[in-house]
Order: C-alpha cells, then sequence, then structure tokens
C-alpha cells in the first residue's frame, strides 16, 4: 500500500512505525512542516505555514483549520505534481493538518493519533488550582479546543490511542472507533544494568547502586509535578546527608502556560526553596542525550514521576523497562501501569510531606522495594514491548482498521 504519515513535528509517534511499515513492503511517505529540524530519512514532503493568531472563543479552530489549509495544500500538489495518492493516510489531528485531507484524496483510509480531548472535568484543566482559574472565559477558551479534534475524529474510518485513560477522553459515541495501542518500549534498550555509569557535564560521576533520586520532565513544569516534587526535595536531602538528586528537563513549557512574570518554573522554583537545599547534591542537566537519559535511569535508586491528568510520559514507562523504582503521582493516567504495591508506589499529587517520606524511604532501603522494580519491568515488557506487543499491534492498525 502507499502510506502518508503527517505530523508536523514528524516522525513524533510514528518513529517505530514507519520504518516497519516499510520492512513490510509498503510505500510509505511524510507530510510534515517545513521549518520541522527534525532529520527526515525517508521521502517526505514539507508545507509552508505561517501560524495566525486568532482572537475570540472561534481562535482555536481558525488557527488549526489554517494549517489544516496549508497542509491540504501541499497535499494537493503531492497528488497533481508528483502524482502521489495514498491508500492509507495516518496523522495526528492535534494541529488540524488532517481536516481537510479528505477532500484530496477521498478514497483514502483516514486513520487519526488520538492522543487526548480536552474538557473540564476529570482532566488536567482545573486539576492544580494554585496555577489555574476557574472563569467562564477559561472555559469558554478551553471547550473551543475541542472541535478541531471532533472534526478530525469523526472524518476519520478509525483511531489509535497510546493508553486506555487517554483513550477515555474522548466522547462515549466515538470510542467504538478508538483502538489502544501503546507505541511500544524498546524494553532491550531500556533495561536494568548493575554496570551502568553516567558521567553529567560537570564531572560528577554516579555509578548504579548510589543514593541518587531522579526526576524527569521534556520542561521543568507544573504538568509533571516539578512544584511538589520540589518542595518535597529539602527534606529528603536533609534525611539523607549522601543522597544526590539528578533532575533532567529544559527550562521552557511544554504543555501548560509561562509564568507572567518571565520567570522560568525552574527558577521559580529555586527561588522558593532552594535556600534550603544542598545545591552541590543538586544537578540540573537540561536536555540529556538518550543514552544518557538511559543511564540515569539504570543508576537510579528512586525515580520520581508526577503527571496532572494528561498524556502520559513515555519517560514513565522507560523507567519501568529499565527496572526503576517508581514513585508516582495517584492521577489516573499514571495508575495505569504504577499499580501502588506491584509496579511502583502511589502519592496524592498534592502532598509534599507524603512525598518527601516515600523517597527517603525508597533511598534508605533500597532491598525493600526490589519486588516493585521487578514488576514494574515485567508489566512493560508483557504489555508495551515494542517489538513483541506494540509494532505488531500498530502493524495491523495501519493495514486493516476502518478498512
Amino acid at each position: 500500500m502507499r502510506i502518508l504519515l503527517v505530523h508536523q513535528n514528524y516522525p513524533g509517534q510514528f518513529l517505530r512505525i514507519a520504518p516497519a511499515l516499510e520492512q513490510r513492503g509498503h510505500e510509505v511517505m511524510a507530510l510534515t512542516r517545513s521549518d520541522n529540524t527534525r532529520q527526515i530519512s525517508m521521502r517526505h514532503m514539507r508545507y509552508q505555514h505561517e501560524d495566525i493568531n486568532p482572537t475570540g472563543p472561534g481562535a482555536s479552530y481558525m488557527k488549526h483549520a489554517a494549517r489544516g489549509g496549508s497542509a491540504a495544500r501541499a497535499a494537493q500538489a503531492l497528488r497533481d505534481k508528483h502524482g502521489f495518492s495514498p491508500d492509507v493516510i495516518f496523522g495526528h489531528p492535534g494541529w488540524g493538518e488532517t481536516l481537510f485531507l479528505r477532500e484530496v484524496w477521498p478514497s483514502a483510509r483516514l486513520l487519526t493519533y488520538a492522543e487526548f480531548y480536552y474538557g473540564t472535568e476529570g482532566r488536567d484543566w482545573g486539576f492544580d488550582p494554585e496555577f489555574s482559574q476557574d472563569t467562564l472565559g477559561s472555559r469558554v477558551g478551553l471547550i473551543s479546543r475541542q472541535a478541531h479534534l471532533l472534526q478530525a475524529l469523526q472524518q476519520s474510518d478509525a483511531a489509535l490511542s497510546p493508553t486506555n485513560w487517554q483513550a477515555s477522553t474522548f466522547p462515549q459515541e466515538y470510542r467504538d472507533r478508538i483502538y489502544v495501542v501503546h507505541d511500544g518500549i524498546d524494553t532491550d534498550l531500556a533495561r536494568p544494568n548493575p554496570d551502568a555509569r553516567l558521567t553529567l557535564k560537570t564531572g560528577q560521576v554516579f555509578n548504579a547502586g548510589d543514593e541518587v533520586l531522579t526526576y524527569v520532565g521534556r520542561n521543568l513544569e507544573p504538568y509533571r509535578g516539578y512544584h511538589t516534587f520540589m518542595r518535597a526535595l529539602p527534606e529528603v536531602l536533609a534525611r539523607r546527608p549522601n543522597a544526590h538528586a539528578v533532575i533532567v528537563g529544559g527550562d521552557g513549557v511544554s504543555y501548560g502556560t509561562a509564568r507572567a512574570d518571565g520567570v522560568s518554573w525552574k527558577q521559580h522554583m529555586l527561588n522558593e526553596v532552594g535556600g534550603n537545599l544542598d545545591m552541590n547534591r543538586v544537578h540540573f542537566t537540561g536536555k540529556l542525550s538518550y543514552p544518557d537519559f538511559i543511564s540515569l535511569l539504570q543508576i537510579s535508586r528512586v525515580h520520581a514521576y508526577l503527571s496532572y491528568p494528561f498524556v502520559l510520559s513515555w519517560s514513565l514507562m522507560e523507567a519501568m523497562s529499565a527496572g526503576c523504582h517508581i514513585v508516582g503521582s495517584d492521577t489516573s493516567p499514571v495508575a495505569e501501569v504504577i499499580h501502588d504495591g506491584q509496579t511502583g508506589q502511589l502519592v496524592d499529587f498534592f502532598d509534599v510531606p507524603a512525598w518527601s517520606e516515600a523517597l527517603v524511604n525508597g533511598l534508605a532501603n533500597p532491598r525493600d522495594f526490589d519486588h516493585l522494580r521487578t514488576g514494574a519491568r515485567a508489566l512493560i515488557k508483557e504489555n508495551y514491548d515494542l517489538r513483541t506487543v506494540c509494532l505488531p499491534k500498530l502493524i495491523e492498525f495501519v493495514e486493516t482498521a476502518g478498512a
């Protein structure tokens, strides 16, 4: 078959499925935005697009529809000038790119990636009252973000969601067309390694077995509980004088909003608790290379993962695959894979003393939690292994779903 993969930051979620489809003999092509800086080895086309900044309740749809129009014009050129007409289109609808592709290729099977559906109940919105305000304007703005996602889902022959909880955020009447298959974890790469070593840019060296507490986020921000972790950290380091904390993540914003005062969330929390920290034992790495990230997980004695009720991070499941002792927030997406007392520990997202206590106990008594490490890796290998579980299901989805 001819298959078109669509993602403004390609490869995104298609990193592993694209080469697997090519190996199956399919002709695979990508459509992505012109300013995507990632290297793309396969055939692809880039669409030109200038972001617009409309205002008002319909601003979100207007912004995403404009991008959808840009993607559709590139698709038309792909059809008319290059003779490419896909049998299957599989795209991420989050930025509007799939909205009008059916008008270019009406006979193609359209598949979309159902990552998350916005709502004002039971999800990220309003979960953390410290950083959100419940106003009519904020509710209207959030609900308006449903429009392009609902249109994309309505047009789709089938959709794919990586977790059951994320699938559950979509309207009930569309659930029967949503398949739940995770992108997959490479358990051969993310595995326990008793000989692991990590050297930081400062020259600090950590080995497996050292008393290291780890925290990872794409960016350091409230959506991933950075503020709760930092508030728990002074007590942890005070009670564990030989412990070090290694904190991974950028200074920007991935999911929430930047602070109005222009101060990064990282610095904001250091302003709040830094005076109570031994900064010689707190190591901010920024963003790590993937090999260093895996080494970090392998040397971790305790790994803290927090998240609002939102998209689940690959990093959590990679940490589980690496055999980390996970202390996670008791929020719905996390609880789908962290089963308290079996694959990790769950702590109330906002309970700072409970976080301090759980992290201290994990650092002080690592052997007491070996069963959690074993359970975490076993769950990932059984249900989320890339090669034996997820890739076969992903391939089947692209080849047959909605046919």
